[in-house]
């Protein structure tokens, strides 16, 4: 049977869902999407399904599919992070191929739209096992440019005990510092490689907005009234479930410039991980820069994580025809 490349539709959600469990399934990597995480990435407001998504369809099945949204903001480069992935089945046909070079077609034009004369950047993250994609990323030109690690830990026996610095507070997120937690993690962020500030919409869609979001494990650190750290945490039920145990997946944790190197993102994690366990939570896991210039490994490892995956970056400078 012949395929039909046709974008993804908000109608998508069973099928992509059943291609990113069959993914999963073969790569192993733990991205467990349930329908409802599948649903709220169909319908972000940053991604144009018309013309930022490719789907391979055979019959009623999705097998191969492309995910191109643009970004909430751009410094001196607007990086577009290109998803998606081929059902192990018809791997070896050159679908995901097709999507990359879809991707370099549409993304100039997509791009442009959204910032003017930006230059551009497509960015592939490959985990270290996936060596498939990894040839693939190479032979379509893209380049290795900075390695990440996933770190985590139990929240069984004993946990760390840091003391806020003096005139430091620790308090749970609440509506009312929620615009101080996203200017902390904006400033925080803007030596951090790849990264760009959140603005109000798109904080709410992708962190505090989200479904995954958990209000009463993410927490603020207060001088005087003003938020100086943040720690915000997600939890993904399709892992949950499948895993058979609950993470509590630190998505953000970040200090202000002037206030790190004095213990605060210690404090906010000491503080995280009690309240995880008394949450009923069973591990914890994090995201990182594997060449962060704040010493972030360090800090987490001194909190008794240890890296259990690592992946690269690949990327690609993509010029306007």
């Amino acid at each position: 049977m012949s395929l039909a490349w046709e974008p993804l539709t908000l109608d998508d959600t069973e099928a992509l869902a059943d291609l990113l469990a069959a993914i999963e399934a073969e790569d192993r990597i733990g991205e467990v999407h349930d329908l409802d995480d599948v649903r709220e990435q169909l319908g972000h407001r940053l991604i144009d399904l018309a013309a930022g998504t490719l789907a391979a369809r055979e019959g009623g099945e999705i097998v191969a599919y492309g995910y191109l949204p643009v970004r909430q903001s751009a410094t001196d480069t607007h990086v577009m992070r290109l998803s998606g992935g081929v059902h192990p089945g018809h791997r070896g046909r050159g679908l995901g191929r097709r999507i990359i070079d879809w991707s370099l077609a549409v993304a100039p034009e997509l791009s442009e739209k959204a910032f003017p004369g930006v230059p551009l950047e497509i960015h592939l993250y490959v985990p270290d096992t996936n060596l498939g994609l990894k040839a693939l990323a190479e032979r379509a030109g893209f380049a290795a440019n900075r390695w990440f690690a996933h770190m985590g830990r139990p929240l069984s026996g004993e946990l760390p005990d840091f003391t806020p610095p003096a005139g430091v507070s620790v308090t749970s997120w609440s509506p009312e510092l929620d615009e101080g937690a996203r200017h902390v993690r904006n400033e925080a962020f803007l030596d951090h490689w790849g990264s760009v500030p959140h603005t109000p919409e798109s904080w709410q869609d992708y962190i505090v907005g989200s479904r995954n979001f958990l209000p009463e494990s993410s927490f603020v650190a207060l001088h005087e009234g003003r938020a100086v750290g943040v720690l915000i945490t997600h939890t993904f039920e399709g892992y949950n479930e499948q895993a058979g145990v609950r993470r509590a997946w630190i998505q953000i944790i970040g200090t202000l410039r002037e206030w790190r190197g004095k213990g605060v993102a210690s404090a906010l994690i000491a503080h995280a991980l009690a309240a995880f366990r008394t949450q009923g939570f069973d591990t914890t896991a994090l995201g990182v820069d594997a060449d962060n210039p704040t010493g972030a490994v360090s800090v987490y490892a001194r909190s008794g994580f240890e890296i259990f995956e690592r992946s690269s970056n690949y990327a690609l400078a993509v010029k306007p025809d």
